[in-house]
């Protein structure tokens, strides 16, 4: 990866610390603002537990290593080294595990260790009553984009969209720096520094400048979640979505759901990351590339759009918070987005 082409640099930022009020009784499209966890500092405690996939003890020690590092304390959730068939344990061990780290004032931010599936099966069964009288910082992408939406959707609580323990590299002095740039992403995250990103042009993008709070997560997650108690509300929103794995087909039928379901309509602007396409099989050719499956969706709006966003399953992606406002640059010489 070219590092010109992305950036993420950080600015010590004290002046976006003061907490923002809840809006409770209030749908998430009317809210001007989300409540901001509180940022951490030297000696705090981040959790690691591992709702989704599981994951083994080895493959979480370089990000334990690399968090104490950076000087964090961390308590290693019981789910870590657990295998219920490809999940980290059984459900109600996940989630219990879970619902340990929300309900134990001493962790400051949970990393989820990995992604993969299992999420959506226990949601519905977390109790936020703690968390909503002390917010924390919840990391993680991919499969943990239901809890990113439903943090959004019901409570209004920022969060952080990053890679997780299973990204961090096994030997630091041999990591590529695009590796070593997006791992320091969550660092700089969670102590609070203003984040802001450089894509390259792209002759797809289409110009303009907004501003708005940024929110989304896995495309085939935020349309699985349509209807649901965890439905994201794109409402005056910039909204990044990425994936992995999908056929153009099945890409052009979840934005024509986004479409039909109203979340392509309102956006402040949209943000388009990594999709890792499957090969379209021998005779089945769908005929479409992913700028013109997306740009047909949109065709009718006028909102900014950029493509190459360094966000989704691969290397350049980089934390980002969820219900945090940010300025949005789309222009003949790319793209910038930066906290405010």
């Amino acid at each position: 990866m070219n590092r010109k082409h992305f950036l993420s640099s950080f600015i010590a930022a004290a002046s976006i610390l003061p907490a923002f009020k809840t809006f409770a009784n209030i749908t998430e499209s009317e809210r001007s603002s989300f409540e901001i966890p509180p940022y951490l500092k030297q000696g705090d405690v981040i959790g690691i537990t591992s709702p989704a996939g599981f994951i083994t003890v080895e493959q979480v020690q370089p990000s334990i290593l690399q968090m104490e590092n950076w000087g964090f304390k961390i308590k290693i959730g019981s789910t870590i080294g657990k295998r219920d068939f490809t999940y980290g344990g059984t459900d109600e061990e996940r989630l219990s595990d879970f619902q340990n780290m929300l309900d134990d004032p001493n962790i400051k931010a949970i990393m989820c260790a990995r992604g993969g599936y299992g999420f959506v099966r226990i949601i519905d069964r977390l109790d936020f009553s703690a968390f909503k009288k002390n917010p924390k910082w919840i990391i993680g992408f991919s499969d943990i984009t239901v809890l990113h939406c439903h943090l959004a959707k019901n409570y209004g609580i920022a969060s952080i969209h990053s890679k997780m323990c299973n990204s961090f590299p096994n030997d630091w002095t041999k990591a590529e720096p695009i590796q070593i740039e997006t791992i320091l992403s969550i660092k700089n995250a969670l102590l609070g520094e203003q984040m802001g990103y450089i894509a390259p042009v792209n002759p797809n993008n289409r110009i303009g400048k907004v501003e708005g709070i940024l929110t989304g997560g896995n495309l085939s997650i935020i349309e699985t979640l349509a209807g649901s108690d965890s439905d994201l509300d794109t409402k005056n929103k910039i909204l990044f979505i990425e994936d992995t794995g999908e056929y153009l087909y099945s890409i052009d039928r979840m934005l024509w759901n986004l479409k039909r379901n109203g979340k392509l309509k309102n956006l402040k602007g949209l943000l388009i990351g990594g999709f890792k396409i499957k090969p379209d099989d021998a005779g089945e050719e769908f005929g479409k590339n992913i700028y013109e499956i997306v740009m047909e969706k949109i065709a009718e709006y006028k909102y900014p759009v950029a493509f190459d966003f360094p966000v989704g399953h691969q290397r350049n992606n980089f934390a980002l918070k969820c219900g945090v406002k940010h300025v949005l640059n789309v222009s003949e010489s790319g793209t910038t987005l930066h906290s405010i």
